[in-house]
């Protein structure tokens, strides 16, 4: 787990952003510091926010592993706001997506219990399960924000995910050079929250 901005030495005046995720959060084949929540870290510092960032994300992260974790990371940083980027290998392995809303409505539940605002960003999938699946899935991330305080942000890798050059080799996570890119679509959605 990564704590930037203010880098290890958080001080208590400030509020912890939690991001929760998978390999897109956690700089999948990539330095971890050119990662888009590093990047964010830094922007955070540079804007003399008062903010740390915990990067909670591990890759491979499935949305029932996030719900396990969460309650530990709540308690231990009691965050501000908390950033769910959860999903992707939920949809990549033909999980049950009533299993997947059920675990994104239950991890933001749980952080605005914890009175923290959360930032949801969906994912997007291959349309290897058929389309019924696929637009299951998509449509999950907005029905579990529904009837919540959560925000709903633009799918972060929308302006990457088409252009080969900007993605590694797998087709799945994006190189160095598109993490400002994902931070700057995080970032629209999240600055509003801060």
């Amino acid at each position: 787990m990564l704590v930037a901005s203010g880098l290890a030495n958080a001080s208590s005046d400030k509020s912890a952003i939690v991001v929760l995720g998978d390999s897109i959060s956690a700089a999948y084949g990539i330095d971890l510091e050119e990662g888009w929540v590093a990047l964010l870290a830094a922007r955070i510092e540079q804007e003399r926010m008062p903010y740390t960032v915990v990067n909670a994300s591990i890759s491979g992260e499935t949305s029932a592993g996030g719900l396990r974790r969460l309650p530990a990371l709540l308690e231990a940083h009691q965050p501000g706001v908390v950033i769910i980027e959860l999903g992707g290998n939920d949809g990549l392995r033909g999980y049950p997506i009533g299993q997947l809303q059920t675990n994104l409505r239950d991890m933001i539940s749980l952080s605005e219990t914890s009175e923290a605002q959360v930032l949801l960003l969906p994912m997007e999938i291959p349309p290897n399960f058929g389309k019924f699946y696929t637009d299951a899935f998509r449509a999950t991330f907005t029905q579990a924000a529904e009837h919540t305080g959560a925000a709903l942000a633009d799918f972060p890798l929308a302006s990457v995910a088409l252009e080969p050059e900007l993605m590694q080799a797998d087709g799945i996570h994006p190189t160095a050079a598109a993490q400002p890119r994902i931070l700057d679509a995080v970032w629209s959605s999240l600055e509003g929250l801060l």
